[in-house]
């Protein structure tokens, strides 16, 4: 009884932030002109919105995927450095920019590679690659990199050298020590990082934006947004809510597929 008393306020708080705009979200997308129907939907799953929401998940797919693996090598390569003041530098640098994001990192980006950015004009590189998917990719990756270095370096830091030395002793080859030990001890940290890492990119807003990715490469956030504030149609505001829902299905779907490998893996361990 103690314990649902202490529990009240946050599930008083989950309440009022989560559970009245999932309401007000649902009834949206199920509103046609003032009766429910499924018209909304339908329509997010056509032309330019589905277009939108399939450009986003290549997008986080993509970023996620490598901002696991470019993130892990880095992690790796901090955790086993001896210098303790390169360690606390990097991980210290990786919570910054793991949290840069905006017109900030937009602002950084267009400078740096844009059409008139200072090393675009160095490298010779041809107008409006940074505003292409892989140069979205790109700027995904720079706090992406770093969310993937602060999720899994506790993970490499729990791999004890004892294991290595007993699958040396063994025989196993270093290929080995990582084929059979190694990666599946991380493999729940991985699991995790790629799931947080899709899920940010998939919510990712501000940065597009300010980016005017728009217009060469449709996002469902960007999509959200022009029906929300009515910039292109007024009206349109339930097939906003509809797109979002559609968001949410895709994060529980990935979720869906996630939380029964790690399951597995978690298992696997035990």
């Amino acid at each position: 009884m103690r314990r649902t008393l202490g529990a009240l306020p946050l599930l008083a708080f989950v309440t009022l932030a989560f559970g009245i705009p999932a309401i007000a979200m649902v009834a949206g997308a199920f509103t046609v002109e003032g009766s429910p129907g499924f018209g909304n939907l339908a329509l997010t799953l056509q032309g330019g919105y589905l277009l939108a929401l399939g450009n986003s998940v290549k997008l986080s797919a993509m970023v996620a995927v490598l901002g696991a693996v470019l993130g892990t090598f880095l992690a790796q390569a901090v955790v086993t450095s001896r210098s303790t003041a390169l360690r606390e530098a990097v991980l210290t640098a990786s919570g910054v920019l793991a949290n840069f994001g905006g017109v900030p990192l937009a602002f950084f980006w267009v400078a740096t590679l844009g059409n008139s950015g200072v090393i675009s004009g160095l490298l010779g590189l041809p107008s409006g690659s940074l505003f292409t998917f892989w140069g979205l990719a790109l700027v995904y990756l720079y706090f992406s990199v770093p969310l993937m270095v602060l999720v899994i370096a506790p993970a490499l830091d729990g791999l004890r050298p004892q294991w290595r030395e007993a699958a040396a002793n063994n025989g196993a080859t270093t290929w080995q020590y990582w084929r059979y030990v190694a990666l599946p001890v991380l493999t729940p940290g991985l699991l995790g990082g790629v799931v947080l890492l899709f899920g940010s990119a998939f919510a990712a807003y501000a940065t597009a934006s300010a980016m005017g990715a728009g217009t060469v490469l449709p996002l469902v956030t960007l999509k959200i947004a022009a029906a929300l504030s009515g910039d292109v149609q007024t009206g349109f505001e339930n097939i906003g809510l509809a797109l979002s829902l559609d968001m949410v299905l895709v994060a529980a779907l990935v979720m869906a597929i996630y939380l029964p490998l790690q399951r597995r893996s978690t298992r696997w361990l035990q």
